[in-house]
C-alpha cells in the first residue's frame, strides 16, 4: 500500500508532527535540486524593489537638495494667499515641519502596517503601500499650480505613511517567499531598494536636472510613477504561503502558492511542509491571536523584541544621515569645487549601492552574527576616525583626505552588515504569528531613530562639532556588545528553535548549545537547506 504523501497527512491532521522520510529523496540528496531562484521568485524581488523599498529611499534623499527653491515657494504662497510673508525663522520653522511630517508618518504607518499585513496579507498590504505613494505624488504635483503649502504639507505625510507601510510589510513578505538558503538574500532587497532611492533622489533633486523653480514638484512625485506600476502588477504576485497557512489556516492554497513559487513539485517542498506544520503548532501553544500589545507584554518575546528595536534604531544612530550631511562639507575642504563634491557625495552614495549589491550574496555566504560584529567594529573605528579627522581639518594639508578615507570608509562597513541585517532580521528572530507585530515595532524603532538624530544632531553639531561622531561610535558599541551576548545566529535556523533559545529574557543564553525540553529541534532539518 502506498504511504501517503506529507501534504495530505499534514491537511488531514493525520499526524501531530511529521518527521521527515528516512528513505532517500531527490530534494534532500542532490542539493542541485533544492529550491532557489525562481521566475516569480525573482520577479517578487524586482517589482518590490522598484515599485516599494526605492520610493522609500527617494523621499529621503530628494527633499534636501532643492530646500532653498522650495522654501522660496512656500514664502511667495503664504504672501499671495494669506498676505502673511513669512520671517526667516518661521520660514526655517515650516520647512522642518515639513521634512520632519515624513518621519511622523513613517512610524504612524509602521504601526498601521501589522495591522494591514494580518487582514489584508502581505501583499495587499503593499498594494495599499504603492496606493499611498500615487496619491502623495498627485499632491505634490499640483502642489506648485495650486500654490499650496497644504498639499505639500499632506503629501510628504501620505508617503511617510507609505514609507512606514513598506520597511513593516516588505522584508516580512520576502523572507516569507524566499527559500530557506535564500532568506539572507530576499531580505537584503529592501535596503539595496531604500538605497538606490537615496542616490536617485539626489541626483534628480540636483538644481541642474529637477531640483530648481520649475520643476520641483515633478522631482517630488517622480517616485509615484514606480509605485503606480507596482501597484499594477503586485496583485498578480503570490502571496506568502507562511500567511495563508499560520494566519488564515488555508492550506491547501498556501500548498499551491508554494509549487508556483518554487516552480517545483510537492515532493522536493517536503522540508518547507514541515516547518509550516511545526510553526502552526507552536504558533497555536502560544495563542492564535498576536497584536502588538499583545506581543509587548509577552515576557518569551522580550528578548527579541530588544534585539529588533535596538538594530532597527542603532542602525540611525548610528550616525549615517550624519556622514552623508557632512560628506559634501569634506569633499570641498579636499579642494573639489561645489559641484565636484555634489558629485563625489553621489560617488559615495554609489559605493552604498556597491555595498547593498554585494550584501545579497554576503547574506548567503556569511553567518549574520559574524557579519553584523565586523560591520559594527570597523563602523565605530572610522566614525572616531571621522570625528578626529574632521576636528583637525583645518590644522593639516593632509587631514581632508583622511577625511574622505574615513568617510567611504563608514559608508562601505555600514553597508557590510548594519545597513541591511536590521531591516529582515525580525523575520527570523520571530515565528508567523507575532512577525507582523514585531516588525512594525522594530520599524517604528527605525522612524524614530531618524526622527531623534534629525531634531537633535543640528543642536548637537552647533555645540560640540565634530566631537558628535564619537556619541555615534558609543552608540555603535553598546549595539556590538548588546547583540554579542544575546543576538544568535540565526542562518540556518528555524524561527521555532531561535524563540525557545530567546524565551528566558535576559536570562537567555543563546550562544548555548540548543535544547529541546520536549519541544522540536528544527536545526538539523533546515540545515540541510542552507548548504
Amino acid at each position: 500500500m502506498d504511504q501517503p504523501r506529507e501534504s495530505e497527512v499534514l491537511f488531514n491532521g493525520q499526524s501531530a508532527r511529521i518527521r521527515p522520510q528516512q528513505s532517500p529523496s531527490p530534494y534532500r540528496d542532490i542539493s542541485v535540486e533544492q529550491p532557489g531562484w525562481s521566475k516569480l521568485l525573482v520577479l517578487a524581488g524586482i517589482v518590490t524593489i522598484l515599485g516599494s523599498s526605492t520610493p522609500v529611499g527617494f523621499a529621503i534623499g530628494v527633499i534636501n537638495t532643492p530646500g532653498m527653491v522650495i522654501k522660496q515657494f512656500c514664502n511667495e504662497s503664504s504672501t499671495s494667499r494669506y498676505n502673511l510673508p513669512l520671517t526667516e525663522s518661521g520660514l526655517d520653522l515650516l520647512w522642518a515641519c515639513i521634512v520632519s511630517i515624513f518621519l511622523i508618518g513613517g512610524t504612524i504607518g509602521s504601526l498601521t502596517g501589522s495591522l494591514l499585513a494580518d487582514r489584508i496579507g502581505r501583499r495587499g498590504g503593499l498594494v495599499v503601500s504603492s496606493a499611498l505613494g500615487v496619491i502623495s505624488g498627485v499632491m505634490f504635483w499640483t502642489s506648485k499650480n495650486a500654490n499650496s503649502i497644504e498639499l505639500l504639507f499632506i503629501g510628504r505625510f501620505i508617503i511617510g505613511l507609505s514609507a512606514g507601510l513598506t520597511t513593516t510589510i516588505m522584508p516580512m513578505y520576502l523572507m516569507e517567499l524566499a527559500p530557506p538558503r535564500l532568506k539572507g538574500a530576499m531580505g537584503a532587497f529592501c535596503p539595496l531598494g531604500v538605497t538606490v532611492g537615496v542616490l536617485l533622489g539626489q541626483i534628480l533633486s540636483m538644481y541642474r536636472v529637477l531640483g530648481n523653480e520649475n520643476n520641483w514638484s515633478h522631482c517630488l512625485a517622480f517616485s509615484a510613477i514606480l509605485q503606480a506600476i507596482c501597484a499594477l502588477i503586485i496583485p498578480m504576485l503570490p502571496e506568502s504561503p507562511k500567511y495563508l497557512f499560520i494566519i488564515k489556516k488555508k492550506p491547501h492554497l498556501a500548498l499551491k502558492q508554494l509549487k508556483r513559487i518554487r516552480n517545483a513539485k510537492e515532493e522536493f517542498l517536503s522540508d518547507e511542509i514541515e516547518i509550516l506544520r511545526l510553526e502552526e503548532q507552536e504558533n497555536i501553544r502560544q495563542g492564535d491571536t498576536w497584536s502588538i500589545r499583545k506581543v509587548l507584554k509577552s515576557r518569551s518575546l522580550m528578548m527579541p523584541l530588544l534585539l529588533v528595536c535596538a538594530l532597527q534604531a542603532g542602525q540611525q544612530l548610528s550616525g549615517v544621515n550624519a556622514v552623508f550631511y557632512y560628506s559634501t562639507e569634506i569633499f570641498k575642504s579636499a579642494g573639489l569645487s561645489t559641484s565636484s563634491s555634489e558629485w563625489a557625495t553621489i560617488g559615495a552614495g554609489l559605493c552604498n549601492i556597491f555595498m547593498a549589491v554585494l550584501s545579497i550574496q554576503t547574506m548567503s555566504w556569511f553567518k549574520r552574527r559574524t557579519i553584523l560584529q565586523l560591520s559594527l567594529i570597523s563602523s565605530a573605528i572610522f566614525l572616531v576616525l571621522l570625528g578626529l579627522s574632521i576636528g583637525f581639518i583645518k590644522t593639516f594639508t593632509w587631514m581632508p583626505y583622511l577625511c574622505i578615507v574615513g568617510v567611504l570608509g563608514y559608508v562601505l562597513c555600514y553597508g557590510l552588515g548594519l545597513g541591511p541585517i536590521p531591516y529582515f532580521v525580525g523575520s527570523e528572530l520571530f515565528e508567523v504569528g507575532p512577525r507582523s507585530s514585531a516588525m512594525a515595532l522594530g520599524s517604528m524603532a527605525n522612524w524614530a531613530g531618524n526622527f531623534i538624530i534629525g531634531l537633535t544632531f543640528p543642536t548637537v553639531k552647533a555645540y560640540i562639532g565634530a566631537a558628535s561622531f564619537f556619541i555615534f561610535a558609543g552608540i555603535v558599541v553598546v549595539l556590538l556588545v548588546f547583540i554579542r551576548i544575546y543576538l544568535p545566529e540565526t542562518k540556518g535556523r528555524d524561527s521555532c528553535e531561535i524563540y525557545h533559545l530567546l524565551e528566558h529574557g535576559f536570562k537567555s543564553k543563546p550562544l548555548s548549545s540548543p535544547v529541546s525540553n520536549g519541544r522540536p529541534e528544527l536545526g538539523s532539518l533546515t540545515e540541510k537547506t542552507h548548504l
